[in-house]
């Protein structure tokens, strides 16, 4: 098995978690977002820039893995503000990149049939997200497959292009393949993202003795999973959704920002004092995102297990440690 992006918080959980099954695995890193020295050393780890074919194409005939999670992305919507050639670059292109390299590895070897799981996103929504806010009824926020594509920033559009070329591939060159539209998710290892941030932050503070943390809009609302539930839902996908479909990975229990910071207080033991930063505000935001999973529990038997306040108190934990 192939994970891309093992060098992020979601695919340095998944290459251990399949390397603890048992499973022979190959995981690729660059310019890693997380401290992959935590990763065990008994994981084969190799760097790899998946904006470059050969490289991939390397891999993937030396390697030729019956499953391929391609998590490699620029995945931060705020960066892709400052950097939308890089993000359109990596994301986009990458994914080419992949699925070329197994249309090649097919034309030598036509048995080889590996199925490709593309990490999507729940971004490629985006304004449509806000027009369900919009009709007041609180079924209708629970975005669908079907809803139309109406991504808010470059990260959102180069999602859609990950999205529909996966499409494609399977459509034309018949390669099996997930499109999985990830909502949000944390957990140990994550950075710059609400709770990653709130949570370090939070430690920071402890530290300090100074309960003052800066946050951005805490009025939003995300339905917000654990990785470790991400990582389940991604592996029984590649066992068991159908070939070229999409299907919507979300916890279904929304929260609204100031929620976090409260179930923070509460494991910390600790009142902490908000200080809006303009710098964390948006130039456009999601007012609510979740999915609807029932498309996913029908096909895998799926279930979200682990609460907020675990993945919470496990992130403290985690920063505690590690600071």
């Amino acid at each position: 098995m192939l994970v891309t992006g093992a060098g992020g918080m979601v695919g340095s959980h998944m290459v251990e978690l399949l390397y603890n099954r048992g499973d022979e695995i190959l995981g690729t890193y660059y310019k890693p977002t997380t401290d992959i020295k935590e990763i065990s050393h008994e994981i084969r780890m190799i760097e790899c820039d998946v904006r470059y074919y050969q490289s991939i194409e390397r891999i993937i005939f030396d390697f030729k893995p019956d499953q391929i999670y391609h998590l490699a992305a620029q995945s931060y919507p705020t960066v892709s503000w400052t950097h939308p050639q890089a993000t359109i670059d990596t994301n986009v292109n990458g994914t080419i990149n992949i699925f070329e390299a197994v249309k090649k590895e097919r034309s030598l070897c036509p048995d080889y049939d590996p199925m490709v799981v593309v990490a999507c996103s729940s971004a490629e929504y985006g304004e449509t997200l806000n027009q369900l806010c919009e009709t007041g009824e609180t079924s209708e926020i629970y975005v669908k497959e079907t809803a139309m594509l109406q991504p808010l920033h470059p990260y959102g559009v180069s999602k859609v292009g990950q999205d529909l070329l996966a499409f494609q591939y399977y459509m034309n060159d018949h390669i099996r393949c997930i499109r999985a539209r990830i909502f949000n998710s944390t957990g140990t290892r994550k950075v710059n993202d609400v709770t990653s941030d709130f949570t370090y932050r939070a430690i920071l503070s402890e530290i300090s003795g100074d309960y003052r943390i800066k946050v951005g809009n805490l009025n939003t609302r995300r339905a917000i999973m654990d990785q470790r539930d991400l990582v389940e839902a991604l592996t029984l996908l590649a066992l068991k959704g159908t070939p070229g479909e999409v299907y919507n990975v979300s916890s279904e229990y929304i929260y609204q920002m100031s929620d976090i910071v409260k179930m923070i207080e509460k494991e910390l033991g600790h009142e902490l004092q908000v200080e809006v930063d303009e710098s964390l505000l948006r130039p456009t935001d999601e007012k609510i995102i979740v999915g609807n999973v029932s498309k996913l529990k029908k096909a895998t038997g799926w279930q979200q297990k682990i609460k907020m306040e675990q993945t919470i108190a496990d992130m403290l934990a985690y920063w505690r440690n590690k600071l």
